[in-house]
């Protein structure tokens, strides 16, 4: 049998791959703001097949600046994508194969949310909801004020185009709005999950309908402006099913060519810790066949965390290890 990134001792059926992968433009034409499985899908696809498509920024911008959200919708998605063959209790592989970004601006608050400072810096700010614009040097990959102050004259930041949200439908009778995430993904706000990345995500329902979009240019931990660098971005992407996996996976997993990391989801940053680590156990555990008293070892040497993201309603923290730190114990096999 073929190998799969990560092990789920299972029968694994990578759907549709006997049919000839397709290449597929996808223009959307509406937008929306839930992670919902009762919005009729945009277009189904096989697993296999590569999409071509864009999203709009936050607030419903598309490249061109003009806004194709209807109303204040926060966070409007492109999708959903019905993957044939899905069903409840699979696993959806998203692998990112292009992004790139769709304009040379974007928009961040002058703002520090609620739980980044103590009331008494955020009160401060707390009117400031007029977004700033940043201009985007896409060639430099650098962003600078478009009207910068002079102490920030010379001030500039690294650019990469990420995708804040990357989601699948909640499970029956949820409707989760996209400014939010839980176990199906959702508004993750994590800036590794960009070009080449893969995101492995739980189905809740048949098809999965995939939602993708809120389009990044650069931000900070924890997005404490309570916006990114946000953007219009035009991406590819094709998936891959699990079928049936042994173990049914808790909540999103992400890969690139340097880590492997789990995501945590919690109102507490305390419990987001604890699912980020057990999650990370739970991979070594089904890839390398450690003990926990290995992974003790494994994880107390070599994990790392980053705060992804405190001012959503679910405060999300992301277990890491480079994969350099693993190369070396045999996989389960």
């Amino acid at each position: 049998m073929k190998y799969i990134p990560f092990l789920f001792l299972s029968l694994i059926c990578l759907v549709g791959e006997a049919q000839s992968p397709k290449k597929v433009n996808f223009t959307p034409t509406n937008y929306y703001s839930f992670f919902a499985a009762e919005i009729k899908p945009v277009l189904n696809i096989l697993p296999g097949d590569t999409i071509y498509t864009s999203s709009v920024d936050c607030d419903g911008f598309d490249k061109n600046g003009i806004k194709r959200s209807i109303g204040k919708a926060e966070n409007p998605l492109t999708g959903p994508f019905y993957v044939e063959g899905a069903e409840e209790g699979d696993i959806i592989k998203v692998t990112f194969t292009d992004m790139k970004f769709s304009r040379n601006t974007a928009l961040c608050l002058p703002y520090f949310h609620e739980r980044s400072m103590p009331s008494s810096i955020t009160d401060l700010v707390k009117n400031n909801l007029e977004p700033i614009v940043w201009d985007l040097d896409l060639k430099k990959n650098k962003a600078k004020l478009q009207a910068p102050t002079e102490h920030l004259k010379n001030f500039e930041v690294a650019i990469s185009p990420f995708l804040g949200c990357v989601g699948l439908a909640a499970p029956k009778g949820q409707e989760v709005g996209t400014g939010d995430a839980g176990p199906f993904g959702g508004n993750m706000d994590f800036n590794r999950i960009a070009k080449n990345a893969s995101v492995y995500l739980p189905v809740y329902n048949k098809g999965g309908l995939l939602y993708l979009g809120d389009g990044h240019a650069a931000q900070g931990d924890g997005e404490i402006n309570w916006m990114a660098l946000e953007t219009s971005l035009d991406y590819a992407f094709t998936v891959k099913l699990i079928k049936s996996p042994a173990k049914k996976l808790a909540y999103p997993r992400v890969e690139d060519a340097i880590y492997i990391m789990t995501v945590g989801l919690n109102a507490s940053l305390d419990n987001a810790l604890k699912i980020a680590s057990k999650g990370m156990l739970a991979w070594l555990q089904e890839d390398y066949n450690l003990t926990i008293e290995e992974a003790t070892q494994v994880m107390g040497s070599s994990l790392e965390y980053k705060i992804t993201e405190i001012v959503d309603p679910q405060v999300e923290i992301v277990a890491m290890i480079k994969k350099t730190a693993l190369k070396n114990i045999s996989k389960h096999k």
